[in-house]
């Protein structure tokens, strides 16, 4: 019995694997690397500033297909096609594990090589990413003034702007209970979308009522624990950002003026989804 054939390595080639690129595009040209690559321009001789500007890039493109998927399962839901938005916002919680893994990353920063080039930052911060902000807008934290800091720049403004007046997707969730016949008040369904909701009982009673019986409101039983599961990794996400950043600076306040871990705290308690939470003790 002969020997089978040991896998490529070294020298070797993969049979048929193509080594002429001239007219045909490369693995290279798809993924843009030229562009990627080139991206990262530490502004300082430290070694980690480095780890420091390669995660938050990393996060950023992270953000975008958070974004990218958030955005289709709330016109799936819209449409009542439930099926396909479950996947999407399944898709967006094991994006936050990952994200969740990057702060362990970040965390073998000391706070001895993260003073070693924060200066070199300014007054640039995350509280400043208008992915992040466009995220918390279309789970439901919404606030006005958080444009501000995005009006010098009219494209990413005007699209906040556009994302604040439309229905988050749990407002998309609610409307939904409202068409599968629960009854919801109607100021609640016809809301000023730029304000952030307050906890509403008609919206509890009916959450109530599809989790007493599931069976009889399977998918949108399903639609609850997605996203109470989304909001899950969101909080565990929100809690690691907060203790890193401790770990790092301290109490110190944040590179953009902000309260730094006060700030922190303060958002670690946010509730997007209140009725969810609030459901589970009535059960």
């Amino acid at each position: 019995m002969s020997k089978p054939s040991p896998p490529p390595s070294g020298g070797q080639l993969p049979d048929g694997a193509a080594t002429e690129f001239s007219d045909a595009m490369s693995y290279s040209d798809y993924l843009a690397l030229d562009r990627l690559l080139d991206s990262q321009r530490p502004l300082s001789a430290q070694h980690d500033e480095m780890l420091f500007v390669i995660i938050h890039q990393a996060t950023e493109l992270w953000m975008k297909l958070v974004i990218h998927e958030l955005d289709a399962a709330r016109r799936h839901i819209r449409a009542d096609h439930l099926q396909p938005a479950f996947k999407m916002l399944s898709r967006v919680s094991r994006i936050q594990a990952q994200l969740i893994q990057s702060w362990d990353v970040l965390s073998t920063l000391t706070p001895a090589d993260y003073m070693s080039f924060r200066d070199v930052l300014g007054t640039s911060s995350g509280f400043q990413s208008h992915q992040y902000r466009e995220i918390e807008f279309m789970l439901g934290n919404r606030n006005s003034a958080m444009l501000k800091p995005f009006e010098h720049d009219t494209t990413v403004h005007t699209r906040l702007a556009a994302a604040l007046d439309e229905p988050g997707i749990y407002d998309e969730a609610i409307r939904l209970l409202a068409r599968s016949g629960h009854t919801i008040d109607e100021a609640e369904l016809n809301r000023d979308f730029r304000m952030t909701r307050v906890q509403n009982a008609s919206v509890e009673a009916a959450w109530l009522a599809v989790y007493v019986n599931a069976e009889a409101n399977w998918e949108t039983y399903e639609l609850a624990e997605k996203l109470v599961d989304m909001e899950d990794w969101f909080r565990q996400w929100r809690f690691r950002h907060l203790t890193t950043v401790e770990r790092i600076i301290g109490r110190k306040r944040g590179t953009g003026g902000t309260a730094g871990v006060d700030y922190l705290a303060g958002a670690v308690n946010i509730r997007l989804f209140p009725e969810l939470w609030a459901v589970r003790t009535s059960l």
